[in-house]
């Protein structure tokens, strides 16, 4: 396992990170749960992600029943808050109250005493923004959280965020949680550059675009017991179970990925690593096979025709 440092953050981690989004409570209970866990560790893996809205909290509730286990200067845990979590109206939003609400109710199910990144999970348009980064600084301060970050934030929202983070000398986010794989590449253009430019690292999501660059999807079949054939869990996939065009272009991965021993996933995986301004990729897995497939990808290195031959299958957009 290779690692990297978090932007310009002295936080350092393992290029393929565990993600517990549509797994943990959902596809993996547990017993299975531990396995996992336990097989990413002796793997290299040091970073781990969750929400509080993952599964309504059970995905942090089962990571609490396994996480305390473990010397807790070897992981890094993610959480995350934005989202509601209920009917109420404080239970939502990055307003002072749900955040600070939010992180105590996380650590509770988590079983931990700071985490070492709490996300503003997406940007919110009603609370202040001065009053969200007081609130994220104060929780830096207090140690209830190490360092902090954003998800899916705009370029203009991050900008905006750092230069107040700068006139108050309050803590600055460190690293940017965005949806990035061969298919979706829209923050190249203005988000890239500008964590570039304030030192955030990037923690991307979705690598794998929830399993259609694994090439499992071929001629658009979907497997029995796929996540593409589960109706609860591919609604972010459909329309790219739809697209046969697109699924053509996947398999054509297939001829690159076996000129360095890879499947069409770790060679997706691989080219999202080749960008330095990647810190980690966060990797869904609901099995130790997946896990260890996934994991195969850090530290390859593709050469320039390849990476080329990449790209002109999936252009980055205009």
């Amino acid at each position: 396992m290779k690692y990297r440092r978090v932007g310009s953050s002295g936080l350092k981690v393992s290029e393929i990170a565990y993600g517990s989004w549509l797994t943990f409570a959902n596809q993996v209970e547990l017993e299975k749960a531990k396995d996992i866990i336990k097989r990413a560790f002796e793997l290299g893996i040091n970073y781990i992600d969750t929400a509080d809205v993952y599964e309504q909290g059970a995905a942090e509730t089962l990571l609490g029943q396994i996480l305390p286990e473990y010397d807790r200067a070897t992981y890094v845990v993610a959480t995350k808050c934005y989202f509601p979590i209920s009917d109420h109206e404080t239970n939502k939003g990055l307003g002072r109250k749900h955040i600070i609400d939010s992180i105590h109710k996380s650590l509770g199910l988590l079983n931990l005493e700071y985490v070492d990144l709490l996300y503003c999970h997406r940007f919110d348009e009603e609370a202040p923004l001065e009053e969200t980064l007081c609130v994220m600084n104060d929780l830096v301060t207090r140690g209830l959280t190490t360092y902090w970050g954003v998800s899916e934030w705009s370029a203009s929202q991050i900008n905006e965020a750092i230069l107040l983070c700068d006139k108050h000398g309050w803590a600055k986010p460190v690293v940017n949680q965005p949806l990035y794989n061969l298919i979706a590449r829209g923050i190249e253009k203005e988000v890239m550059p500008m964590v570039d430019k304030h030192g955030l690292g990037i923690a991307n999501f979705c690598p794998l675009a929830q399993g259609i660059l694994t090439g499992k999807y071929s001629g658009g079949k979907i497997p029995k017991g796929s996540r593409g054939s589960d109706e609860a869990l591919n609604v972010f996939m459909r329309n790219e179970l739809d697209d046969t065009e697109l699924l053509d272009r996947v398999d054509a991965l297939g001829e690159i990925a076996k000129k360095y021993g890879l499947t069409i996933a770790q060679l997706s995986l691989a080219w999202v690593l080749q960008n330095k301004s990647i810190s980690c990729v966060l990797t869904g897995a609901s099995s130790i096979e997946q896990l260890e497939s996934n994991v195969e990808a850090s530290g390859v290195e593709l050469n320039a025709e390849d990476c080329a031959a990449i790209e002109a299958l999936f252009p980055a957009p205009k």
